[in-house]
């Protein structure tokens, strides 16, 4: 099987922004799209416009690509996901994320809304995520592989990539901002998840719950990308807290805790910048 649809979207997304190669992808979750907004010299492309983009049917996800500049890096702003849970399947943002890695991309930063283990990192909280636990059924590279992209077997050892991790630390240091590190557990959706499941998950290590970002991971470690991942906690997890969890609940806490995430990405994103392409290169 091969993904020709990530190089027909690839050549769409030079075609609409001529000799602009982004430097670094960036996925902005429920209710995280506003960074996308500070982008200068901006052009976007509708998700339903690109081959191989699943359109998300979320509230929060707004569907477009965004290529511009933001503090003297060239980035690719997903302004949304799509999930697994509506149907597409654990390849769901396998496409998009190729297609950043042929525009030239060198690394993934991920970000996205969920649920706290730990209830020092309450609503509003930031979370550099250091690892993973995949509770999904299966992985995006089941099937065959396509070997343009990466090797049948591959690491996921520096998943989430510690150099980057520590200049973000410095940033957030820089910046006052408190980053909690944690292990973030990936669960199906879309139902929230119940309060024994969530004893369950604390007994396997995980510190943060959520219905995204694994696919797009793992997806970006068989390409070759460098990963980096920011969790805004909206809450705590069904049997830490006295809040109904809801959707409308996630995306009013999101939102609180964008505005110290966009403080803090752009002084990562401005560090970023100063240093060597090569640092983000795999």
């Amino acid at each position: 099987m091969t993904d020709d649809c990530a190089f027909e979207a690839a050549a769409i997304i030079r075609e609409r922004k001529p000799g602009f190669v982004p430097r670094l992808g960036l996925i902005l979750g429920s209710g995280l799209g506003v960074l996308a907004e500070q982008l200068s010299d901006a052009v976007s492309v509708r998700f339903d416009e690109l081959p191989g983009f699943p359109v998300s049917t979320v509230h929060g996800h707004a569907g477009e690509l965004v290529l511009g500049t933001v503090c003297g890096l060239p980035v690719a702003c997903l302004k949304g996901r799509a999930h697994f849970y509506e149907g597409y399947g654990m390849g769901v943002m396998t496409g998009p994320v190729r297609t950043l890695k042929l525009l030239g991309c060198e690394t993934l930063l991920v970000t996205n809304a969920a649920g706290s283990l730990r209830r020092e990192a309450d609503a509003g909280s930031l979370v550099a995520v250091t690892d993973h636990i995949n509770l999904l059924p299966g992985t995006p590279m089941v099937g065959p592989n396509d070997e343009r992209f990466g090797p049948r077997f591959f690491s996921l050892s520096n998943a989430y990539d510690r150099e980057l991790l520590g200049l973000l630390k410095a940033s957030a240091q820089a910046s006052g901002i408190q980053l909690h590190e944690g292990v973030y557990a990936a669960c199906p959706g879309p139902n929230f998840e119940t309060a024994a499941e969530i004893r369950m998950m604390s007994i396997l290590g995980a510190d943060l719950v959520g219905m995204s970002l694994v696919p797009e991971v793992i997806a970006a470690r068989h390409c070759g990308l460098k990963v980096l991942a920011v969790s805004v906690v909206t809450n705590l997890a069904e049997g830490l807290g006295t809040a109904d969890l809801s959707h409308e609940q996630t995306l009013k806490y999101a939102a609180l805790g964008a505005k110290d995430l966009i403080a803090l990405l752009r002084v990562f994103l401005a560090d970023l910048a100063g240093r060597p392409a090569n640092l983000a290169a795999h």
